[in-house]
């Protein structure tokens, strides 16, 4: 049986998502965030010593790392990936990279310097703090992230999923970076993008998932 290490909150909750459009049996082991720090419990590190999420057990296998488990499900149950060869798959290939390795950095920088300017700190520094923070989010990752998304727009102009005409797995790893963007406001101005995201979420799939993972603040 496959064991979700499921922490709230976090992109564990696209791995229940595949599981669900797979039909692969599941049960889900649930952990939550410390409420100050809003990190991982120390448990998850007896699963994996990062001691992060999305994490599976698979008997006495364990995969880390959303794309890994990803690759791992799907090639368990032989569905969601476009066939080798054929452009849909090196799209998918792409996209399946380029949630995290691309879109996610700038969304967690910007987070991180939006909570510096915020931070309780002497009042003779913060001045020099949130000056130095607005530089940043200025000059260098806001910039990216219109980038980014504009880019990610554009690329939905002339399909419907993000590997082609079908839905894949490689919609289900983008969908963290696109929900994190619209909890902050970064698709306005997206239609495209604003229309794939209502309808991934009106997916039986993913709303069964959110019935099974619990509340799922991104949403918000």
């Amino acid at each position: 049986m496959i064991i979700v290490h499921h922490l709230n909150n976090s992109r564990s909750q696209r791995i229940l998502w595949l599981l669900e459009e797979l039909g692969l049996p599941y049960e889900i082991r649930a952990y939550q965030r410390d409420p100050k720090t809003m990190l991982a419990p120390p448990e998850l590190r007896a699963v994996h010593p990062l001691g992060k999420a999305p994490v599976i057990s698979d008997g006495d296998i364990v995969v880390a790392e959303s794309g890994a488990i990803i690759d791992y499900l799907t090639e368990k149950a032989g569905a969601l990936v476009p066939p080798a060869g054929t452009a849909d798959k090196r799209r998918y290939t792409y996209f399946l990279h380029f949630a995290e390795g691309s879109a996610m950095p700038p969304l967690l920088m910007k987070l991180v310097f939006e909570k510096v300017k915020s931070a309780p700190m002497p009042f003779f520094v913060r001045p020099v703090a949130r000056a130095i923070a607005d530089q940043v989010l200025g000059s260098f990752v806001q910039p990216n992230i219109t980038r980014l998304f504009d880019f990610l727009e554009a690329e939905l102009q002339t399909r419907d999923w993000f590997a082609g005409a079908d839905f894949s797995a490689a919609d289900i790893q983008m969908s963290f970076p696109v929900e994190a963007a619209a909890a902050r406001g970064a698709l306005d101005g997206h239609p495209h993008l604003a229309h794939w995201l209502a309808r991934i979420h009106a997916r039986p799939a993913y709303q069964a998932a959110l019935e099974r993972g619990g509340p799922y603040e991104l949403l918000k």
